[in-house]
């Protein structure tokens, strides 16, 4: 049985998404993008709602661009190996291999993709995430946590729902970030 996995950047005051501007710096650090290379390698299946597939998309050609570092190559093509399913009303079609759409999120479909799976699912995109967690399929929360505070956005965890969590490891990056485990209790 595979577990589903929310992780995403968030801002220091909790917002997965800013009303302006970006979240701050992290992520494109080499010490980081090695970290969740690793950590999401027993990923096999990627959710995402349309916008995020749109940004992750980036990773399937990013191998036909110049000068690309080792670190960046390895998490392609982990990305290009896994299934994603992208959950659209509008997403005419995909670039991407391994890639189907969904027209709506069926939390008893998603429960069962659990169960038979023998690898790990990640579930990205707060509006998404959203949907999960009120369902309650999400075993793990992964959190990378800038240093900027900016104050206002979509937030990282819905409105309304009590979650009761176990930290279960925390790093922090030379560049500031932190990262924060938890597991559903």
């Amino acid at each position: 049985m595979g577990k589903l996995i929310y992780s995403m950047i968030t801002s220091l005051d909790g917002y997965a998404e800013a009303a302006e501007g970006d979240l701050g710096n992290g992520a494109e650090d080499e010490e980081v993008h090695t970290f969740i290379g690793i950590a999401f390698r027993n990923v096999g299946t990627f959710l995402y709602g349309r916008r995020m597939y749109e940004t992750m998309v980036f990773w399937e050609t990013v191998d036909a661009q110049p000068d690309v570092p080792k670190y960046i190559l390895e998490y392609a093509d982990e990305w290009k190996a896994a299934q994603k399913i992208v959950y659209s009303t509008t997403l005419e079609s995909v670039s991407s291999e391994k890639t189907r759409i969904e027209r709506a999120f069926d939390a008893d479909a998603v429960r069962e993709l659990k169960a038979e799976s023998d690898h790990d699912l990640s579930v990205d995109g707060p509006n998404l995430a959203a949907q999960a967690i009120a369902a309650g399929l999400v075993d793990e929360y992964h959190l990378f946590i800038t240093t900027s505070v900016v104050g206002g956005g979509t937030r990282f965890f819905p409105d309304g729902v009590r979650l009761d969590l176990d930290l279960v490891e925390e790093r922090a990056f030379d560049n500031g970030l932190m990262y924060a485990r938890y597991h559903t209790r």
